[in-house]
């Protein structure tokens, strides 16, 4: 769990040697099988973000050749501790909540591999560890070209890391960083760009309904659709439709 606004309390668990003071960014590590235990606060914390990782994202086939099959079985509960990227990624985990996306879903996926190779970058034994892709290794021509059409004739579809990976026959992990490597975007960015440009040409239909443009492009409520298109261009949905049939 992950502490994402203050003030500052003394976080203690029963049946473990682990008192810290709570600030925002603060995070709480507990393997699967590892007995909870109790929490004890010396002060209410306003809100504290907890996440739950499946243990199948530790498995070989979704990190990728050269992935130590035994990492996970390293881990160990680490409390209080700071670690300044896994806190963005609660942070922006927690953006997400707060102001749903049209990419939401895929947003939750690649950011939950990164979690995962985070953990076993820093939080493993040494022993254990995953070989990551080159910085600047992207997907190859072909590849690249057939998740972009895909993305394109499914805009109104479910979209997910996993079917994006499988069409450019890469494992999630490696796709989620060979992706952005290649177009200079995470999948769930192009996607919601790729979401908010259908929908201007959706709200030039004049008898389509905002709130099935909003539900057809996967957002939660018109609400979500309204304030993503207004970020992204400066107008409402309602506005850009009077301008552009005008």
């Amino acid at each position: 769990m992950c502490a994402v606004v203050g003030p500052l309390s003394r976080v203690g668990w029963t049946g473990a040697i682990d008192s810290t003071i709570s600030e925002r960014g603060t995070i709480w590590f507990r393997p699967a099988g590892v007995q909870q235990g109790l929490i004890d606060m010396s002060e209410p914390v306003p809100a504290i973000l907890h996440l739950y990782l499946p243990t199948g994202l530790f498995l070989s086939h979704d990190l990728g050749e050269g992935f130590d099959a035994t990492a996970i079985d390293s881990l160990r509960h680490k409390g209080g501790f700071r670690d300044p990227l896994l806190a963005e990624i609660a942070f922006a985990i927690m953006l997400e909540l707060e102001h749903e996306t049209s990419a939401g879903r895929l947003l939750a996926e690649t950011l939950a591999f990164s979690l995962v190779a985070r953990l076993i970058q820093n939080h493993a034994a040494p022993r254990s560890g995953l070989v990551m892709p080159a910085a600047g290794e992207g997907l190859d021509r072909r590849r690249l070209a057939r998740v972009l059409d895909y993305i394109e004739a499914n805009l109104e579809g479910d979209l997910t890391v996993a079917r994006l990976a499988s069409v450019a026959c890469l494992s999630e992990f490696y796709f989620a960083r060979a992706f952005k490597a290649a177009i200079g975007k995470s999948p769930h960015r192009h996607v919601s760009a790729r979401r908010l440009e259908r929908a201007k040409d959706l709200l030039c239909d004049a008898d389509r309904a905002l709130v099935d443009i909003a539900l057809g492009l996967r957002f939660s409520c018109q609400a979500n659709f309204t304030r993503a298109f207004r970020r992204a261009t400066g107008q409402t949905p309602a506005q850009y439709r009077r301008n552009r049939l005008a």
